[in-house]
């Protein structure tokens, strides 16, 4: 037996063994809360998670900004270093790539930080207020 068909066997054999793993984990894992609640004296049916608007916008922002600097690096890599390309160096500037993901996706992460300051700022300005 060659080394792909070991290896697609032990796929079919994996694959479904991490599977039940999963799930098996998720309904222990819910079970386990519910029954944590249950002993503190809450009622698991009228929990509801809370929404955290500021995660969302957090990674909204992270992956506009990854996305803006992969588009970015792409527009470089393919106009102003075109010419740069050697003829056994294929890309050479595969660095700019993470370098322009890095910063756009930062920079998401900042414009998110200064949104949330702003606005705990204004709720607890308010709290003075009353």
């Amino acid at each position: 037996m060659d080394k792909t068909a070991q290896l697609g066997v032990m796929a079919g054999i994996i694959i479904p063994l991490a599977l039940f793993a999963m799930i098996f984990g998720v309904v222990y894992l819910a079970k386990r809360e519910r029954m944590a609640m249950i002993e503190r004296g809450m009622d698991p049916r009228r929990y509801k998670p809370q929404s955290a608007p500021f995660q969302t916008l957090k990674w909204g922002l992270l992956l506009i900004g990854a996305g803006v600097g992969l588009f970015l690096a792409f527009l470089l890599d393919n106009t102003v270093f075109s010419k740069m390309r050697g003829e056994f160096n294929d890309n050479p500037n595969v660095a700019i790539y993470f370098a322009l993901i890095a910063i756009f996706g930062g920079g998401g992460l900042f414009v998110s930080f200064l949104m949330e300051k702003k606005e705990t700022d204004k709720n607890s300005k308010d709290k003075l207020e009353e």
